[in-house]
């Protein structure tokens, strides 16, 4: 008697590819929840930070002197954090998001994780407005060069736009002709603080990059510039995702590469122009917090350009209240202990085998 072979039992259709998809979906939401969790710590560390900043500085003061300062227009406490350290502390907070989130849309515009926003000339630009302002105009003060820095980084910024070609402008042609107006910049002003004492006066005070004339600054309109501009820099994550792939894959996918630069040029210019202009060259934050973004969060620019926002924040921050602390009853400037900070720092993530990529 035969006896009938069963075939084997076949899993349904298409159960492999929903299996492996789900197997696939885990690391993804595994990430997503890390990197979720990750913007919920700086965000605790930036409201930490923030308190440090008011609570620090010359003088210290207890929680409750704070309190008061912030609360009670009787307290002694009360001109001193509510007109110099809480302005002090937004400004930190913009200018070090102005400044990372800027670093981190240079790199990917550029496709350069050398690039930082000094490309575009912006803080040449400022330079030679405010030697320009002091020089011809006889203007010295802080409040009197705020305009004629932001407008100098700006007509920097379109320069080396147009020499780089505006509409055909490339990552390559953008470096080359950033440099060029960088050298020129430099050159003019050299020469008129060659000419001037004056004008080496107020570069020398201003070159440095600090947060101490936070209390007589515009904060309402940088933070709204700052903040309209961070709007607009965040919503450009998707096109340079694509853009990442280069601009023939990007076009293909609907991003047109020479819009997509001239709304990231833009976004750039108004971040880094205002923070330049408000707090002077502050170097290595632009250029340090992406990459210490990326090693985090991946190349993937939805995160790493809320991310820069927050760590440059941080940054800036952390570098003010070290400033205040290690030389009191004075202070070191914030430019200055980035530069201290930062250097060693960029050394070591270049130097090392396995660097971010972008």
């Amino acid at each position: 008697m035969s006896t009938a072979h069963r075939a084997p039992e076949q899993a349904p259709p298409h159960s492999a590819d929903r299996a492996s998809a789900g197997a696939a979906s885990e690391p993804a939401r595994s990430r997503n929840g890390r990197r979720v969790t990750g913007l919920l710590v700086l965000l605790a560390v930036l409201a930490v930070l923030a308190v440090l900043s008011i609570a620090l500085g010359a003088r210290a003061m207890s929680l409750g002197e704070v309190w008061a300062g912030l609360t009670d227009p009787a307290s002694e406490t009360y001109p001193v954090v509510t007109e110099l350290r809480v302005p002090r502390t937004v400004l930190g907070l913009a200018a070090g998001a102005a400044l990372g989130l800027a670093g981190a849309l240079m790199q990917a515009m550029t496709r350069n994780p050398l690039a930082d926003p000094g490309l575009l000339g912006v803080n040449t630009g400022a330079a030679a407005a405010v030697v320009t302002a002091a020089y011809f105009l006889g203007f010295s003060s802080f409040t009197q060069t705020i305009g004629f820095a932001f407008a100098g980084a700006a007509i920097a910024t379109v320069a080396t736009y147009l020499i780089a070609g505006a509409a055909t402008a490339t990552p390559a042609r953008l470096a080359l002709a950033g440099a060029a107006v960088t050298a020129a910049g430099y050159a003019y002003v050299s020469a008129i603080q060659l000419m001037d004492a004056a004008s080496l006066e107020t570069m020398r005070f201003w070159s440095v990059g600090s947060l101490v004339n936070a209390h007589t600054a515009p904060i309402v309109p940088v933070v709204t510039l700052i903040g309209f501009a961070g709007v607009v820099g965040i919503l450009l994550a998707r096109p340079l995702n694509a853009l990442a792939l280069g601009d023939a894959t990007a076009t293909g996918l609907g991003v047109d590469p020479r819009v997509l630069r001239v709304a990231g040029i833009a976004a750039i210019t108004v971040l880094a122009g205002t923070a330049t202009a408000v707090c002077g060259p502050i170097v290595f934050v632009g250029l340090i917090v992406p990459h210490v973004v990326r090693a985090f969060t991946g190349p993937d620019q939805n995160w790493v350009l809320p991310y820069s926002m927050l760590t440059g924040a941080a940054f800036l921050l952390l570098t003010d209240v070290i400033g205040r602390l290690v030389a009191r009853p004075g202070e070191v400037q914030v430019g200055i202990v980035c530069a201290v900070v930062g250097g060693p720092f960029f050394i070591y993530l270049v130097s090392r085998r396995k660097v971010a990529r972008l």
